[in-house]
């Protein structure tokens, strides 16, 4: 192997090795980093604080204006058959944390018990997740309400508290994420949101892995421009009612 020599390493690189040698090199280049990350955290604190500020504002109003659809929707469930106006359901949020999400009741009062003769006419093939066409469960209210995602609308409640977004990855249930692989647990990476990407491009039809490649796809590429661009398709494509169960 030949003899190292000076002009093994260019004269330029050199120079920064000599600037950083010296303690007042040092400092600056701690400086340097010291501003580097600063600067970042305030990106990244900025954004957040912007969505969340748009999360406070548009679930407030939509609690407000929304009202009147409330007490009806609630007065149809009770006339069908008595039980409960709302559901609470343990969901999965941003980094394993459970919490209480809310919708108005679709299904009949035993819907819980009845899941387990259901699965293995689930959809789903990869089982993660569980979609079943005309599942016997639902009742008459509770197509109508599927069918346009108005047995989501409690969840406005869920964003004002600050357990979920509006836009973000759909909450799993714990029985879902027990059987997550570790690729899966990105989805986890974020809070939950009431609409999403695969929300607006198929809903149930999406099968469990598109649902995670979609999910992944939102979170590393987020801003506030691409949650007002899924929060203006969400209208249209939940009036179309495709893709509900």
């Amino acid at each position: 192997m030949p003899p190292a020599t000076d002009h093994a390493c260019p004269p330029r690189l050199l120079a920064h090795f000599d600037t950083f040698a010296s303690p007042w090199g040092r400092r600056r280049r701690q400086l340097y980093l010291g501003w580097k990350r600063l600067s970042w955290r305030w990106l990244v604190g900025g954004a957040h604080l912007t969505k969340r500020a748009l999360d406070l504002a548009a679930s407030f109003a939509a609690l407000v204006l929304l009202s009147p659809l409330f007490l009806l929707i609630a007065c149809l469930i009770k006339l069908e058959d008595r039980g409960p106006v709302i559901f609470p359901q343990i969901r999965v949020g941003r980094f394993g944390r459970e919490f209480r999400m809310f919708k108005f009741r679709s299904m009949r009062p035993d819907a819980e018990q009845r899941l387990q003769e259901l699965l293995a006419r689930n959809r789903h093939l990869h089982g993660v997740t569980f979609k079943l066409k005309d599942d016997p469960r639902i009742t008459r209210v509770g197509h109508w309400l599927r069918k346009y995602s108005f047995d989501e609308l409690p969840q406005f409640y869920n964003v004002l508290v600050g357990d979920m977004s509006l836009v973000g990855p759909r909450p799993p249930v714990p029985r879902e994420v027990a059987l997550y692989s570790l690729a899966d647990r990105r989805r986890l990476a974020i809070k939950p949101g009431i609409t999403c990407i695969w929300q607006i491009s198929g809903r149930a039809e999406i099968d469990f892995p598109g649902q995670v490649q979609l999910d992944v796809r939102y979170i590393e590429s987020r801003s506030l421009w691409q949650d007002l661009k899924i929060l203006g398709r969400t209208i249209p494509a939940v009036l179309a009612g495709t893709g509900a169960y």
